[in-house]
């Protein structure tokens, strides 16, 4: 079983209260493709520009994560800058810079068409119903978005979620979109719009999983050492539909232990900058931590 997840590949420059790191290798798709890669092989669909640095390309293709779908075009890559205080929930954008996103057009192979897992990961929701319009009959389609795309491509995101099973948002994100202020109504009101299944992202406090027949909250795996949160919802989203994909199943089994090795892999994410943690992650340290985390909960 494979999964397509089309999303950003950036350059990030990001600064915490624990130091400050330029121009790393980040994006949407590129986290989920490396939390996803412990359980299925991955193929990322994404753009880049021609000042994207080869280094990082062979750090995603050494990864086992295939790239035929990554596009390299005339002008500048994605590039984003944010800056944490505090607790860290939250990020502030200093600078975005679309480069090449602007015009991107997702493409696939024949093959990538015939995946039946597929992930939109956060981009303008018209690139990702473009992509999805070129798959075949999907089995299990998961979304995730964003405030800027809430506020400025609100049509186009209510008309995607009508396509999907599964939404992926932040509190925040929910509380935006669906109006409410209480986050089950808020995903009682998110189901209403169509997905099946509501995932709501509550940083250091946890998940929320809604269904019509199914809804829990778990809580985040303890982290003693916050480096920085940079890719850490696209971290638990690929551990969720890795382990989903590789399950072969949609139950309440599947999708509990679904959301624990995503917020497993989230807590090593976090205790590095960007990539830094994942890139070394083996899927030994990912199980001694996912059984240490289930050790008080029924998964």
């Amino acid at each position: 079983m494979s999964i397509v997840v089309l999303g950003t590949v950036a350059l990030d420059t990001v600064k915490t209260p624990r130091g400050k790191r330029h121009n790393m290798l980040g994006g949407s798709a590129a986290h989920f493709s490396t939390a996803a890669r412990f359980f299925v092989p991955v193929n990322l669909v994404a753009v880049v520009g021609e000042d994207f640095p080869l280094n990082h390309i062979e750090f995603l293709r050494r990864k086992g994560i295939c790239l035929t779908s990554l596009k390299k075009e005339s002008g500048k890559t994605f590039r984003w800058e944010g800056e944490y205080h505090g607790d860290m929930n939250s990020a502030l954008t200093l600078n975005t810079e679309l480069g090449v996103l602007s015009i991107f057009h997702p493409e696939v192979t024949d093959e990538q068409r015939k995946i039946k897992y597929i992930f939109l990961a956060n981009v303008d929701p018209d690139i990702q119903g473009r992509l999805l319009d070129s798959i075949h009959s999907p089995k299990l389609v998961a979304l995730d978005s964003m405030n800027y795309w809430i506020k400025h491509k609100r049509g186009a995101l209510l008309k995607l979620l009508k396509r999907v099973d599964i939404f992926v948002a932040n509190d925040a994100e929910a509380k935006e979109l669906s109006g409410r202020t209480s986050l089950l109504e808020a995903a009682r009101k998110l189901r209403d719009l169509g997905p099946r299944m509501i995932l709501i992202k509550k940083g250091e406090h946890g998940v929320l999983f809604y269904s019509d027949g199914l809804n829990f909250s778990l809580p985040a795996y303890p982290v003693k050492k916050l480096v920085d949160p940079t890719g850490a919802g696209d971290s638990f989203a690929g551990g969720f539909m890795g382990y989903l994909a590789k399950a072969k199943a949609i139950n309440k089994a599947a999708i509990k232990k679904a959301i624990g090795y995503g917020t497993v892999i989230a807590s090593f994410n976090v205790e590095g900058f960007g990539l830094e943690r994942t890139a070394r992650l083996t899927l030994k340290e990912i199980n001694q931590r996912f059984h240490s985390y289930r050790k008080n909960l029924i998964l």
